[in-house]
């Protein structure tokens, strides 16, 4: 009863937002960072609060366009980062399929990209490249997937080229949970949804890292790897429940 409550007033107000912003870009024009403050908002003010996420936040986003790279446990992760990062999500092209949230995506930032087709992962990669060069900061997942191990799965290396061919700075970001309800274990978005929102309260903490000193694509993909790794074990010391 509780997460279909929440249900309905998250893409209330989500279809809400949207219609009230169309309107209002009869008179103010629409700009990618004026729909990325919109997200913010939303998150903030509203999707944040209803579904009642507690984050614990260390560190902050650097001043300059880059290219975050995280942990993936759920899709509760871009609600939680986006809230304090403005960028485009580079997000698997099944999300399009999702009704209300493939328009609020498509409006406020995203890249879609299917993972098993070579072209879409070219074009994602160039669209990275061009975003990051426009002015807005870019968040990857390079798990490719979610991960619900106590480590992290193995990145891929495809955007860690682009950085290091690029000189595109790159910031490893850190996501846990305190329960185990909130890894991604069902299948389809439905039925997770309600399974991980049927609890009252949603505990999760988030790191963001310094700036990547490697300077190739190995070594940033490593060092990437290893500072996620190291710090999403100090969350989890007093935070066993998940594992």
């Amino acid at each position: 009863m509780l997460a279909a409550l929440r249900g309905i007033l998250i893409f209330l107000a989500m279809a809400l937002f949207m219609i009230f912003y169309g309107i209002s870009c009869i008179f103010i024009p629409h700009t990618k960072d004026r729909a990325l403050r919109l997200r913010e908002s939303y998150l903030k003010y509203v999707c944040i609060p209803i579904l009642n996420i507690h984050i614990q936040r260390q560190g902050s986003p650097i001043d300059t366009p880059a290219l975050y790279v995280g942990n993936h446990r759920s899709f509760t992760d871009p609600i939680v980062l986006c809230r304090y990062l403005k960028g485009f999500v580079i997000a698997k092209a099944e999300v399009a399929n999702y009704p209300i949230i493939n328009k609020g995506a498509e409006l406020t930032g995203v890249i879609w990209v299917n993972r098993n087709d070579k072209e879409s992962r070219e074009n994602s990669r160039n669209k990275l490249v061009e975003t990051i060069q426009l002015g807005f900061n870019i968040i990857v997942y390079p798990e490719g997937t979610v991960g619900k191990e106590k480590n992290t799965l193995p990145f891929r290396l495809g955007t860690f080229i682009e950085a290091a061919s690029n000189n595109i700075p790159v910031i490893p970001v850190a996501i846990e949970y305190k329960s185990k309800q909130d890894m991604w274990v069902l299948q389809k978005f439905l039925p997770q949804y309600f399974h991980q929102y049927s609890k009252w309260r949603t505990d999760v903490k988030l790191s963001f890292g310094s700036q990547l000193s490697g300077k190739t694509a190995e070594e940033l993909h490593q060092q990437a790897l290893e500072w996620i790794n190291v710090e999403i074990e100090q969350m989890q010391k007093d935070w066993s429940e998940a594992f």
